[in-house]
């Protein structure tokens, strides 16, 4: 047996145990796959077992590599736990999903200022789902949205901290039928086919939650539009439909469209700050800290009267909110 083993190796046979493909998980490391393979063969010598058994159509673990996944998860947090307690913390990737989403945003310029020896670096990539599946992968360490639109299996591997119950939006077409209206009921939008991210695979969370408020009130899910990465594909492509787009109170109106909030009942999204599962960072209890301040002083976790909201967000929300 060595006497040290390079973390680096560890990590190219997690990665390639969870993606279960060289390719994949190559790309995931952002490294050459001949070297993701030089890696693999390294640790194996280095260990003096097999830890995959390579086909040309598969790649599975052999016994001694199932039986080093969980040794080397912990011989990895034990590291990532080291560092963060001792040495200069390392820069928190934070995803707030995107420029126009004024929570997750908000948080995140809080926390700067309340740790400002601290790097909080913003990405701007997906939706809750996308980036839950980054989080645990350990390419992200946060992120925002609807924790309880997640799959199970994802949060598992993740906590959560409800931030704010925010209200609920309509974008509109500068010249539709509603758009002359100071709030809109949701029964005026029955018979209206509302964008809300359909096809999305970044975005299932939030489209679960359209079709849980849709849902016997005559308004139908549109259909999935191209997907489009980046504020300037996405007002380019949404440009091009008519149909309304569901959003929040807090997002900018895109050209040509107003923004109008939702009445009869107030529908409210739930935006939790998520995290990995036992992730320990100084700039995450900043974040942390940052909600918490946000939210008590600007009351974002009472809810209104008559407020709407689907049964299983609020069975997981704290008693308190």
């Amino acid at each position: 047996m060595p006497a040290h083993l390079d973390p680096r190796l560890l990590r190219a046979f997690l990665a390639v145990a969870e993606e279960l493909h060289f390719t994949r998980a190559a790309a995931r490391l952002y490294v050459a796959q001949q070297a993701l393979s030089r890696d693999v063969r390294r640790l194996e010598r280095e260990l003096g077992a097999e830890l995959f058994v390579r086909t040309t159509r598969q790649v599975t673990l052999t016994g001694d590599g199932e039986r080093l996944v969980p040794l080397a998860r912990r011989a990895l947090q034990a590291q990532d736990d080291l560092l963060a307690a001792f040495g200069p913390a390392r820069p928190l990737l934070v995803d707030v999903n995107s420029p126009g989403l004024e929570t997750g945003r908000r948080v995140l310029h809080r926390a700067r200022e309340l740790a400002p020896e601290l790097e909080l670096m913003a990405r701007y990539e997906s939706g809750l789902t996308g980036a839950a599946a980054e989080i645990v992968a350990g390419r992200l360490d946060a992120s925002f949205g609807r924790y309880a639109g997640l799959d199970a299996a994802l949060r598992a591997s993740l906590e959560h901290r409800l931030v704010r119950w925010e209200p609920m939006a309509v974008l509109l077409p500068e010249g539709h039928r509603l758009a002359g209206l100071a709030r809109v009921p949701l029964a005026a939008l029955a018979g209206e086919s509302v964008y809300a991210g359909a096809g999305n695979p970044r975005t299932p969370e939030w489209t679960d939650l359209a079709r849980l408020l849709f849902e016997g009130r005559g308004i139908e899910v549109a259909a999935p539009a191209p997907l489009a990465v980046g504020d300037e594909e996405f007002q380019r492509v949404m440009a091009k439909s008519p149909n309304p787009i569901l959003a929040v109170v807090g997002f900018p109106a895109l050209p040509g469209t107003v923004l109008r909030p939702l009445a009869d009942p107030v529908p409210l999204s739930p935006v939790s700050l998520v995290w990995r599962k036992g992730l320990v960072h100084p700039a995450l209890d900043a974040l942390r800290r940052a909600a918490a301040e946000l939210a008590s002083a600007h009351g974002w976790l009472e809810r209104p009267a008559g407020g709407w909201a689907p049964d299983i967000d609020m069975s997981m929300a704290p008693s308190h909110a």
